[in-house]
């Protein structure tokens, strides 16, 4: 089966028994009605206890599925008008951002996010979803775009990180993440993030800061992959399991540390499931959070932004744990 994962294949080969008891049926003259209802309501127990206890590696696993809706999936699906904008008015156009203009509910707003590709041939014109500093720098001519004409900025953040290369290095990589970060925390407009596959990094960071960050269930956002951060841990990257485990990655562990805002339900067994039914989901949490920024100054907008990432990694200690009586 194309895009199954290590933890789904019980499931699938218990659909698969289903499946061929089925077509068993139709041509011998015997009745396995009963056989198969029993089948059919041990699947959706099985499914249940499955989806319903996913482990940080399993999302991992699903936040990468091949299938997984892209960023474009998403302005199809929740957006009317959209007009791509290209380049970034220094040196070209990087395709592994892409940003426009587009309506939601009607009202104006400047759509950005990271774009990988469904197949080999887009992923290496994408450049597998990590961006060139062109890319950021596009990203950031649309963001003071949408600040002058007053318009909310959604980003939809879905890398495994900026490209290392020595031609993105030499184009300034390191310093167009940066200017991002320090643009996009005083941006007088609305700014809604939201983490639809894998956020890795400065690369996702440089499209993250926002007035609120939100994540789809199964998605991940951290400062290395589980791979490299076993390959620093214990010197070796088939570790990753056991570091996914520790480092606190998905949306469960985030919500509960405070770096991101709202969790968004997926579809059962991941997005790639039904695009249309998790679109719905978004569209929820997005018309939500532009009705409470709509409300706010422009020094609010600021203000809430910096507050919210001051707030991140603050930690208090109780008497007791620190030693005092």
């Amino acid at each position: 089966m194309v895009g199954e994962m290590e933890f789904e294949r019980p499931i699938v080969e218990l659909r698969k028994k289903i499946s061929e008891l089925k077509e068993f049926t139709k041509t011998a003259d015997v009745d396995f009605s009963s056989e198969i209802d029993k089948l059919e309501a041990r699947l959706a127990k099985l499914e249940q206890e499955i989806y319903e206890h996913l482990k940080p590696w399993d999302r991992v696993q699903i936040a990468r599925h091949p299938n997984r809706p892209t960023t474009l999936d998403y302005i199809s699906n929740l957006f009317e008008d959209f007009f791509e904008c290209h380049g970034d008015r220094a040196y070209g156009d990087d395709e592994a951002i892409v940003g426009g203009i587009a309506r939601f509910h009607g009202l104006p707003v400047t759509v950005i996010g990271h774009q990988r590709g469904k197949d080999t041939k887009e992923n290496i014109r994408r450049n597998f979803g990590m961006p060139h500093p062109e890319g950021y720098r596009k990203a950031l001519r649309l963001m003071k775009q949408a600040e002058k004409f007053k318009r909310p900025i959604i980003c939809f953040i879905d890398t495994k990180g900026a490209y290392p290369g020595k031609a993105a290095e030499e184009r300034g990589q390191s310093e167009a993440i940066a200017r991002n970060l320090f643009e996009m925390a005083g941006l007088k407009v609305p700014v809604i993030c939201i983490v639809i596959g894998e956020g890795g990094s400065g690369g996702a960071l440089a499209l993250g800061v926002g007035n609120y960050i939100h994540m789809l269930e199964n998605s991940t956002y951290s400062v290395i992959s589980p791979e490299g951060a076993a390959a620093i841990l214990w010197k070796d990257a088939t570790q990753a399991k056991r570091a996914a485990e520790s480092m606190k990655i998905t949306a469960p562990d985030l919500k509960m540390l405070g770096v991101v805002d709202e969790i968004i339900p997926e579809v059962k067994g991941g997005a790639q499931k039904d695009v249309k039914q998790q679109s719905n989901a978004i569209e929820k949490v997005l018309k939500d959070s532009l009705q409470k920024l709509l409300g706010l100054s422009e020094d609010e907008l600021v203000n809430n932004r910096y507050e919210k990432f001051r707030l991140i990694g603050e930690v208090s200690f109780s008497n007791e744990f620190i030693g005092v009586n």
